[in-house]
């Protein structure tokens, strides 16, 4: 089992970043990546529907024989992570808004979340929040039409800076001191949203504490391959595979158009 590859998935190209941050932490593990853009976003759609989803990424990645799976996608987790770990014998390593940080370290008591709709609704994030932020207050925003921007390549468009300042405004004007990003895609806007929000807001992503927990989850089950120097990587979009392309500068790594 241990040079098989780590499955990952995500609504689309956000989780790219969270892949990013594990082949740089592992450089010699396999991976296989499947961005399923033709329904993204997940964060408009139902429950049921977004499990549905991640049953058929699951199957897909456990056919290619992943000896774990990543799940890349704020709302796959919040929302599928239990019932994909009840009903499938592999471990599941899940990303979610990173509350508990930035609980721990904000000093006025104020935290901003900017999030999907399906994330920010979900029966997890409510636990999260009632279980870290007792004494804090934290204010939402649903970053609308961010995603669908993001996945069409047009992350430095005047469409997308707009609508940025729009989401963002309302949070900086409520004294937050941390933004938690709680979403992969947004991950790829992190310099735009330094500047419209100023230095003295922090942002907390997940991706290097998702990386290291995969790691953690891996020694674990005994499942660290030792046999390769550096990993060979497989990327998978059921749309348009140009659209990885674009932010993945390699040759080396496989892209290919995969109808799932």
């Amino acid at each position: 089992m241990n040079n098989k590859p780590i499955g990952i998935f995500d609504s689309g190209i956000g989780g790219l970043s969270i892949w990013k941050e594990i082949i740089t932490f592992l450089p010699n593990e396999n991976t296989i990546y499947l961005a399923d853009s033709n329904n993204a976003p997940y964060g408009q759609k139902s429950k049921q529907e977004i499990i549905d989803l991640c049953i058929k990424n699951t199957k897909l990645l456990l056919k290619n024989g992943c000896k774990i799976i990543v799940i890349a996608c704020n709302t796959a987790t919040t929302n599928a992570i239990n019932y994909l770990r009840k009903n499938y014998d592999v471990p599941f390593i899940g990303i979610e808004p990173a509350i508990k940080p930035a609980a721990l370290k904000t000093k006025t008591k104020k935290i901003g979340i900017l999030a999907t709709k399906g994330t920010l609704n979900s029966e997890l994030f409510s636990k999260n929040v009632a279980k870290f932020t007792s004494d804090i207050k934290i204010i939402e925003q649903i970053g609308e039409g961010l995603v669908p921007l993001i996945e069409t390549g047009k992350i430095n468009s005047i469409a997308l800076t707009v609508l940025l300042k729009n989401h963002l405004c309302n949070l900086v004007k409520k004294d937050i001191d941390y933004l938690v990003l709680g979403c992969s895609h947004y991950s790829f806007l992190i310099p735009q949203i330094q500047k419209i929000i100023g230095t003295k807001i922090k942002i907390i992503d997940s991706g290097e504490a998702v990386a290291k927990q995969t790691k953690v989850v891996l020694k674990k089950f005994n499942l660290i391959n030792t046999k390769t120097k550096f990993g060979k990587h497989q990327l998978f979009s059921n749309l348009d595979e140009s659209r990885i392309k674009d932010f993945i500068k390699n040759e080396n790594y496989k892209i290919n158009f995969l109808n799932f």
